[in-house]
């Protein structure tokens, strides 16, 4: 089954400006190319997009996507490797749900000032963001 750029976007539910761009970053190995010069695809470059688009919805980065395709076609038994990354990604999103919700409660600090100020008093939000101290971070 042959695939042309676009056939392939499809088939993996990506744009072809990211087949594009998963070429030139090396995620995606070079085409096969007919006599015309015309890229051609198959099955197997079907399956690594849609293994790179579900490795990205999970936030894991293009260089750590590389590192799972990798261990993908191993010889070995990846598994205890490609776990030990899942931790620490799993860590890594931690991390971020924990500064998202500081940021969230600091909003919800401000917004609640926000509603209870005075229509002369300056506005909250617009003063903690001028400031440098501990209600905008």
């Amino acid at each position: 089954m042959a695939l042309t750029r676009s056939a392939l976007a499809r088939a993996a539910d990506v744009a072809p400006s990211a087949v594009r761009y998963y070429e030139r970053a090396g995620v995606l190995p070079e085409p096969a190319r007919t006599a015309k010069g015309y890229r051609v695809y198959g099955p197997a470059d079907v399956e690594r997009l849609r293994f790179v688009r579900r490795a990205q919805e999970l936030g894991f980065s293009l260089g750590e996507i590389t590192g799972l395709l990798a261990l993908a076609v191993s010889e070995d038994d990846p598994c205890d490797d490609v776990r030990t990354r899942a931790e620490a990604h799993r860590a890594d999103v931690a991390d971020k749900i924990r500064a998202l919700e500081r940021i969230r409660d600091t909003l919800d600090g401000l917004v609640a000032a926000c509603r209870d100020h005075a229509p002369t008093d300056p506005c909250p939000i617009l003063d903690a963001l001028r400031h440098d101290d501990d209600t905008a971070s």
